[in-house]
């Protein structure tokens, strides 16, 4: 079956009259009741959730409110992970990719499974161990409150740069298969978000999205099962994705300026998802949630194979989509306003005739959009009130007045992210690229304080400092340089081919836009553009180890020119495998030597017996 079969029955003597593209996609429109009802359902039952562990079984403080008491279980948690990772911008950015530039993008897999080993070795112990609430207590305990107040802005910044995207992905699903305004289904549905993260906590977050990801999980493989057999079988998938070369493995290009080679997506890749796994607020406040650290790994296994099964899941979705339009292209002929809303359109095609269906697939969408959104501003919540109030006050909260503040903060960011929608709306980037760029200005300067905090005992505070600002302001100008650049078109990237030739509709204004030259000014500027800088011109993919590269850089030179006294320092702080080689201080032993004997559990991981084994000499 062809998109053409599918809409025969539904075309008006579509044999002897072609069909324009408006009328085809008014007539794939057909959202209707049962399709509101499920859509609805899910929001419900997570308002409901929130209502629960807000009135019914409330948050009795703000440990309990931000970090789930540290009793929570890990099935859950690690579902709160995988649904919190995978965003709409994945669900609908990723079979995009697939689609307009092929499968090799896919092998970025390589780099999260690195991510899992080097996670859990290296970075998780420290957090777990430490007790923190906020990731950013670390900074201030290895260096000073200074750079804790950079970490913490560099999240800030982070957080509400991507939280908007992630906001305005599922809406151009919604718009697709609705025909809605993007500008109105957005408040609507962040508004039941925003009351479930406020009145929750950390515990209505984990279990909405313990909801959401099966919701997410289940509609895309309806979608590829049902698309799958319409089409023909997944023998014709594959042969239509190998002959237009889609079905490819990444170049093995050592020029960084290549937009994916091997090299960029499991190197590049794994430096990309290490920050967003290892030292985020969002992520990094679930382990916290965990009582153990064994229990913190196995959540993070879990979350590694879950990642990389939606991956495959949505690459394969992007296969069948180019299946399904590989004769008639609909992003040529605008059927599909955006190309984020090809998979939308596919479900359309394929599901608009069994009701309730479509509402599935956009509740599954809008779930995983759900589930970041209130994952980030559940940790916004915990920044604000732990790194730039607590700090600056000489007299603690009431409990009172803390709950206020964190729910207060949770509305007031939810309200400023759906403003921001407007702003994204009129950037010309593929959303999965855009929001990787955007998060790089940040991510870069944030791995490369954390990773000199846990690996390198001799950088201080100044180093650091001047570090994270010079990576900060590095990757700020290269990346909205190089997005200015996407958006006048001076920056392009090669697409694998397409063809309007098997349409079975008319696409009159583009084709008569086709018939005319464009004006003597526009080819005048045109041929007058200026050639991007190679800087710009670096993969995306790259974005984040060079602005790490640039932070440790920095950091290193100022500090060894202004010197660390590693003996004063906590061997806490460091990765389990460092502690062995640094040579601490008498009175940092005996307060170390301290805490062991008070705070050691019965049963002791093998990298707390190691720290006791370095501070007892």
């Amino acid at each position: 079956m062809t998109a053409e079969n599918a809409l025969e029955d539904r075309l008006p003597n579509w044999s002897q009259d072609m069909p324009t593209v408006q009328e085809v996609g008014e007539i794939m429109r057909t959202f209707g009741g049962w399709d509101y009802s499920v859509f609805g359902f899910m929001l419900v039952t997570c308002g409901l959730i929130g209502v629960y562990f807000g009135f019914v079984k409330k948050s009795s403080g703000e440990d309990e409110y931000l970090v789930g008491g540290r009793n929570m279980k890990t099935i859950p948690v690690s579902m709160s992970l995988i649904a919190s990772f995978i965003s709409g911008i994945s669900l609908l950015g990723t079979p995009t990719e697939v689609y307009v530039h092929g499968t090799s993008y896919l092998c970025v897999g390589f780099g999260v499974i690195i991510v899992g080993f080097v996670m859990s070795g290296i970075y998780l112990p420290v957090f777990h161990e430490l007790k923190v609430t906020s990731t950013y207590e670390y900074l201030e305990r290895r260096f000073n409150k200074k750079i804790r107040l950079l970490g913490s802005m560099l999240f800030s910044i982070s957080v509400m740069t991507w939280l908007p995207i992630v906001i305005y992905v599922p809406a151009l699903a919604f718009n697709q298969v609705t025909g809605v305004n993007v500008h109105i289904v957005t408040p609507f549905v962040c508004i039941v978000c925003i009351f479930y993260t406020c009145v929750g906590g950390l515990r209505a977050v984990v279990w909405t999205d313990f909801t959401q990801t099966f919701v997410m999980f289940g509609s895309m493989l309806l979608i590829i099962i049902k698309g799958t057999s319409d089409v023909g079988g997944f023998s014709l998938v594959i042969r239509r994705n190998q002959e237009s070369g889609r079905l490819e493995l990444p170049s093995t290009d050592w020029s960084p300026l290549t937009r994916h080679t091997i090299w960029s997506l499991t190197i590049g890749g794994f430096f990309h998802w290490l920050q967003i796994a290892a030292i985020n607020q969002s992520m990094m406040q679930r382990y916290l949630a965990l009582p153990t650290l064994r229990s913190a790994r196995r959540a993070l296994w879990i979350f590694i194979f879950g990642v990389l099964a939606i991956m495959g899941i949505c690459g394969y979705a992007g296969m069948l989509i180019y299946a399904w339009y590989h004769e008639c292209d609909p992003l040529t002929t605008k059927l599909a306003g955006a190309k984020d809303q090809l998979l939308p359109l596919l479900v359309m095609n394929i599901l608009s005739d069994f009701p309730g269906l479509p509402g599935l697939f956009v509740a599954g969408v809008f779930s995983a959009a759900l589930s970041s959104l209130s994952t980030g501003l559940n940790s916004m919540a915990a920044v604000v009130l732990e790194d730039f109030v607590k700090p600056f006050r000489k007299t603690p909260f009431t409990p009172k007045m803390a709950d206020i503040l964190m729910k207060l903060t949770v509305v007031v960011l939810g309200v400023i992210c759906v403003g921001l929608v407007f702003v994204v709306e009129k950037t010309g980037s593929h959303v999965l690229q855009l929001s990787t760029s955007l998060a790089s200005i940040t991510s870069g300067p944030s791995l490369g304080i954390f990773s000199m905090g846990v690996l390198l005992p001799w950088v201080n505070a100044k180093g650091a400092l001047i570090g994270g600002l010079s990576g900060l302001g590095f990757m700020g100008w290269i990346s909205l340089s190089a997005e200015a650049a996407i958006a006048s078109g001076r920056l392009k990237f090669d697409e694998k081919p397409v063809t309007t030739e098997g349409c079975y509709y008319s696409f009159p204004q583009v084709e008569n836009l086709m018939l005319f030259d464009p004006p003597v000014s526009i080819l005048e500027d045109d041929s007058f553009l200026p050639e991007p800088l190679a800087l710009y011109r670096l993969s995306y993919l790259w974005y984040t180890v060079t602005g790490a590269l640039v932070t440790m850089s920095v950091a290193l030179a100022v500090s060894l020119i202004s010197s660390q006294n590693v003996e004063k320092l906590d061997p806490m702080l460091l990765a389990p495998f460092i502690r062995r080689f640094v040579k601490t201080s008498d009175k940092v032993q005996q307060i170390e030597v301290g805490n062991l004997e008070v705070g050691l559990e019965p049963r002791r991981t093998r990298e707390e017996s190691a720290a006791e084994s370095v501070l007892l000499g």
